[in-house]
């Protein structure tokens, strides 16, 4: 392997722009140990595609290995579709360098002879998701980072038939992409078989609305209480676009902005972070909620495909639901109405993560639903719902992070349906005299109490990296014999496949007699290490608290 150094040395001597080259040189005076993440290895193509810090260097997102990606992926189209014309579609999210990255991913493709699909402007994820299939194209390329700080983006890839990619395909994309060990091996510039880039803009928002507003379950509710007021905010991201018409179709007349934003900024000024599972997050719209006497409060990410609410107490006072409770809490609603409107059968069924709350597992069964367990990620919720096609009908899914999805025209999460469904299960409540916060206890009261936690710990660089590996090898090693007290009566090791019946992960979980459940595993897209909590009873609140002294040191 290569010293970095010479790795560097490579680019500043080598055939890339002027601008890099000073700012290669410029990073290696300034910040050496910046520098040397930079270059030390690699920008992983991991299984759902590239997600790291912008800026200069092979560990970095930039122009080239954004470019050096899309040849990869381009080569894999060429070689493995042979039974259709080759298409794909591009969408991108406000952040920084999004739009170009986008750009150069479109050009890139095109000068492979692929014809392309770019939406004229930012568009959330799932309305990218949406497009691949009623194109027809063979793959999808979303350029965000979801939810991460300003300095990362991103670029999320899609299969045929609109869901990320799984296996075997990530697997057989990611040894292409791994051969492109040099950007002189990519085709920025035009050759003789030159695909179109064709934009994609109003007619395909037209035909996500029509068919997404098609999954609405409670049209009277909604007519009827079209008073409602809901403050909703875009923290700056694609959700403005949409979220707000989706809303208004619906029949609610009173959606109320967060001005400062609606303006759609990478830098992502008024947040420390523009992820709705962060309260302070939510701080602005919350305000504005006050000041209008407002209902709800909705947050939608970046790119628009994870939603955060806060809602209102039995004093009034606005408190936030986690990504567990809204997802529970939608599931209920949603099995209702099947219920009531008599579409329930044993073909229909549901999906969730193993790190989601076992709340939806219960709820699920009291319907007669079947449910199942996936690895964290939406696009193992998608692979079921594509798995199950011909013989079932997917009614929704979800992930604690907030994800949520109903229905088979997205095969990804989608902060739009999640949105429209939120605010027509508030007007379905009102029409049993509760509010959402209310609908919640009752769901408690039905199913008993749960409450979950998460931490993560940020440990960032080559070092931090390591000693992610080594809490998760300490814990192999000697995992805990009890959670509050209670005696773990069940290990699962996701590096264990044969065992689990799921994809191999980098994730452990631990079982106790109780009901208490402790998941624990590396982000694929940050630094970080992530806790999961989960405690069952009346004394869940407590047992979070003791979970998290147990295991975050």
């Amino acid at each position: 392997m290569k010293d970095f150094n010479e790795v560097a040395l490579s680019w500043v001597n080598g055939d890339f722009d002027q601008e890099t080259k000073m700012k290669v040189i410029e990073l290696r005076n300034e910040d050496p140990a910046a520098f040397e993440d930079a270059f030390y290895k690699n920008l992983e193509f991991g299984t759902g595609g590239l997600r790291g810090i912008m800026g200069v260097g092979t560990n970095r997102m930039n122009k080239y290995t954004v470019g050096m990606a899309t040849q990869g992926l381009a080569n894999y189209i060429k070689e493995h579709v042979t039974d259709r014309e080759l298409k794909v579609c591009i969408s991108y999210d406000s952040r920084n360098n999004s739009k170009l990255f986008a750009k150069i991913t479109a050009e890139v493709m095109a000068n492979n002879g692929i014809h392309v699909y770019l939406f004229d402007n930012i568009r959330p994820t799932p309305e990218l998701s949406y497009s691949i299939r009623k194109t027809g194209s063979v793959a999808g390329v979303m350029v965000t980072a979801s939810h991460n700080p300003k300095e990362y983006n991103g670029y999320k890839v899609f299969w045929s038939d609109g869901g990320q990619i799984t296996s075997p395909v990530d697997k057989d994309i990611v040894a292409e992409v791994s051969k492109i060990t040099d950007p002189s091996q990519v085709m920025f510039k035009s050759g003789l078989q030159c695909g179109e880039i064709e934009l994609l803009g109003k007619e395909m928002d037209e035909s996500y609305l029509s068919d997404i507003l098609s999954l609405t379950l409670s049209p009277e509710a909604c007519a009827k209480h079209s008073d409602f007021k809901f403050v909703y905010t875009p923290l700056h991201g694609c959700g403005v676009r949409l979220v707000p018409e989706c809303l208004k179709r619906l029949g609610f007349k009173n959606v109320i902005h967060v001005p400062a934003q609606d303006v759609s900024d990478g830098d992502f000024p008024t947040v420390a972070s523009p992820n709705p599972e962060e309260p302070s997050a939510l701080k602005m719209a919350i305000e504005v909620a006050e000041k209008n006497e407002a209902d709800i409060v909705m947050a939608t990410d970046p790119d628009a495909d994870r939603m955060g609410i806060a809602v209102r107490d039995d004093e009034g006072k606005m408190v936030l639901m986690n990504g567990n409770q809204t997802a529970s809490m939608l599931t209920y609603y949603i099995l209702n109405r099947w219920k009531e409107l008599g579409k329930l059968d044993p073909s229909k069924y549901v999906v969730k993560t193993i790190v989601t709350s076992e709340l939806i597992t219960e709820i699920c069964a009291s319907f007669g639903v079947k449910v199942y367990n996936v690895l964290t990620g939406f696009k193992y919720i998608a692979e079921v719902v594509k798995r199950n096609e011909v013989d079932g009908e997917f009614i929704c899914g979800g992930e604690e992070s907030y994800g949520f999805n109903v229905g088979q025209f997205v095969r990804d999460k989608d902060a739009q349906i999640a949105c429209a469904m939120v605010a027509e299960c508030a007007a379905w409540a009102a029409e049993q005299g509760l509010t959402l916060y209310q609908l919640m206890q009752k769901i408690y009261k039905e199913y008993g109490y749960r409450k979950e936690g998460l931490v993560s710990l940020v440990r960032k660089g080559k070092s931090g990296a390591e000693e992610i590996q080594q809490i998760m090898a300490d814990m192999r090693a000697t995992p805990p014999t009890e959670l509050c007290g209670s005696p773990v009566t069940k290990v699962v090791d996701y590096l264990e496949p044969e065992k689990t019946g799921q994809p191999k992960s980098n994730v452990l979980q631990f079982f106790d007699e109780a009901g208490d459940v402790v998941s624990v595993r590396p982000s694929g897209t940050e630094p970080k290490i992530k806790f999961y909590f989960g405690a069952k009873g009346a004394d869940a609140d407590d047992k979070i608290a003791q979970l998290k002294a147990q295991f975050v040191k």
